[in-house]
């Protein structure tokens, strides 16, 4: 590959529900490498379907730990073989599924801090986790120690005022909570808990990365206005849970130089920065059980707004992407914002590319639609943010680091009379809605 061989980059890399995805960004900010890792394709020997495995209850979700490691392993050894020159990455940053949390057992940041490039980091981490299958993002299993972390700093308005949310299951303190309680020994033998961002990170520096601002306030943990771990909520989860957080970061620091064991395998340079990796922020069809709104199922409606069992396979598709962008607006809309005739919307992700889709967005919001060139954006953004750490950080304005970036292209817009079409359905779409909560849970008020 002589096109990347000689081109000072940063990498940005991605560890998502369903793959590891990394690029390669030059200087002027071009993407000239992309490569990922499927887990259900790539890594059939975990067993996962769409990268998590889903338990008997259906609200237990979680994922092997060590199939993310080897997903490192196998997508670095891709790169060596396509002759990517690693001695001209400066920097590397990354996302990570939000909410997932990693259990390092007592004595891993030793194996981590002594890790011979002769052998590939699956087999030299095999035994460095209390728990070998983690809580993910759609986990939903942890209800009891919602209403308990609740109920401990004075209800959900309280712990919202706190933390900047009400306790959703997902969100880490409530999973570790349920660990403490069903597998004690478990935790009593957990050095240090990552979240799947500061994990990856931790893999590259070769011992515990710190957790950032912005993905620790997904942990119902932080205490926002602050930006320190809220000693009430640590209490009501876990005992002993701050030192095994550990230290939190602004999301743009310098955790430190890459390991010896990148520099000696792959040919890293020594003064590779690894700048803090972050969360990377993800109709009435909820596979699995979502938080805005709360509901679960297909709940499909004919014209007279009566629930019926199926729609022809055309009138299905186009539904279940309809309702899809038909709930983010409500919810966007519930939230202050309102679509302005210079409304503009940036596209980004896997199904950015497909015009289709777009071209609903479009319909559905009445405000064209922009994309970027490559669907891997949160890769994007994380090599972005590295060249953000590498040019100081908090101290450089983050618009000045990617004033070089290449502008968003439009993609779609509108249909001719599509805005006067969806204005009419969104209230109604908005009380259907608001029907299925109320039988799911009891009236909303």
């Amino acid at each position: 590959m002589a096109g990347h061989a000689a081109r000072r980059c940063c990498l940005g890399w991605d560890f998502s529900t369903q793959q590891v995805k990394v690029v390669a960004v030059d200087e002027g900010l071009n993407v000239f490498y992309e490569d990922s890792v499927h887990f259900d394709r790539d890594l059939p020997e975990f067993g996962t379907q769409g990268g998590v495995h889903v338990h008997e209850d259906r609200l237990t979700i979680t994922s092997p730990v060590l199939m993310w490691v080897q997903a490192l392993d196998v997508i670095l050894e891709k790169m060596k073989a396509s002759g990517f020159d690693f001695s001209q990455v400066l920097a590397l940053s990354g996302a990570g599924q939000q909410h997932g949390s990693i259990y390092w057992k007592t004595g891993a940041n030793l194996a981590l801090t002594s890790l011979s490039p002769d052998l590939p980091l699956y087999q030299q981490l095999q035994t460095c986790f209390s728990i070998s299958d983690c809580p993910v993002w759609m986990d939903s299993s942890t209800t009891i120690q919602c209403r308990q972390l609740e109920a401990a700093v004075g209800g959900a308005q309280a712990l919202s005022c706190l933390t900047g949310s009400r306790a959703y299951e997902r969100f880490t303190g409530n999973q570790i909570a349920k660990i403490h309680q069903q597998n004690p020994q478990a935790y009593s033998h957990t050095e240090r808990i990552s979240l799947v961002s500061s994990f990856a990170a931790s893999l590259f520096l070769g011992c515990y990365s710190p957790i950032d601002y912005s993905d620790g306030s997904g942990m119902n943990l932080l205490q926002i206005q602050d930006k320190v771990w809220s000693q009430p909520c640590l209490s009501a989860c876990a005992p002993h849970l701050e030192e095994k957080l550990g230290p939190l970061v602004p999301p743009c620091s310098v955790v430190g130089a890459i390991s010896s064991y990148y520099v000696q395998r792959y040919g890293f340079p020594p003064g590779c920065k690894v700048v803090a990796f972050t969360g990377d922020n993800p109709g009435f069809y909820f596979d699995v059980m979502e938080i805005t709104p709360e509901i679960i199922g297909h709940h499909r409606f004919n014209p007279e707004s009566h629930e019926v069992s199926a729609f022809p396979r055309d009138v299905e598709i186009r539904a279940l992407i309809e309702g899809q962008f038909m709930a983010k607006r409500i919810h966007a809309e519930g939230l202050g914002y309102r679509v302005m005739p210079k409304t503009k919307i940036l596209a980004t992700g896997g199904a950015s590319h497909n015009r289709d889709i777009l071209q609903v967005l479009a319909d559905v919001f009445g405000a064209p639609v922009y994309v970027i060139d490559t669907a891997n954006s949160a890769c994007v953004g994380s090599a972005y943010r590295a060249f953000h750490g590498l040019a100081g950080g908090t101290d450089v304005p983050f618009s000045e680091v990617v004033k070089l970036a290449p502008d968003p292209r439009l993609a779609a817009t509108p249909s001719p009379g599509a805005s006067q079409v969806y204005e009419a359905l969104l209230p109604r779409y908005a009380k259907l809605e608001q029907r299925i909560l109320s039988q799911t849970r009891g009236p909303v008020g």
